[in-house]
Parts: C-alpha cells; sequence; structure tokens
C-alpha cells in the first residue's frame, strides 16, 4: 500500500511542481510522477539534516507533500538551468 501512495503523492507533487515551474505543456503523467518521486528523495535529502523532518511513503501527510514539492521544484530548476541556461 505504500506504494501507492508514494506514487499517487509523487504524481501530484510534480504536477504541481511542473505547473509552479511553468513545464506542464512539456511533460505527461509518467514524467510527473518521476519528477515527483525523485524530487521527494531530494526533499527529504535536504529537509531531513536541515530542519530535522522526515517524510514518510507508508503513509499520506501534507509534511510529505510540501517535502516532496519542494524537491521537485529544485529537481526541475535545475534541468531548467541544463537545459534552457535559465532557472525558470
Amino acid at each position: 500500500m505504500g506504494w501507492i501512495i508514494a506514487l499517487i503523492v509523487g504524481g501530484v507533487a510534480g504536477w504541481l511542481a511542473s505547473l509552479v515551474m511553468n513545464r506542464d505543456a512539456s511533460m505527461g503523467i509518467i514524467w510527473n510522477i518521476v519528477v515527483g518521486c525523485v524530487g521527494s528523495l531530494i526533499g527529504n535529502a535536504l529537509a531531513g539534516p536541515l530542519f530535522g523532518i522526515q517524510g514518510s511513503v507508508k503513509e499520506f501527510s501534507i509534511q510529505g507533500l510540501v517535502i516532496a514539492l519542494v524537491g521537485a521544484v529544485i529537481l526541475l530548476a535545475i534541468a531548467n538551468l541544463v537545459q534552457r541556461g535559465r532557472v525558470r
């Protein structure tokens, strides 16, 4: 059950991050899920040591969604920087 929740939260976080970074038209649902899940890993890697908070894939929480969203935005900002030469 944890994997299903992780995929759903990853998809939502990736979709929201693609809206924030104006990349929604170029990404499909699979890339939204991938960006959200990888963004969750990045967000947890940053938020854990900095703020002492951890997200969990076993249950849904707003805290976990926010961490995944911030990580996904960071990931898309890096991708924009590499592809376009600018963050946005």
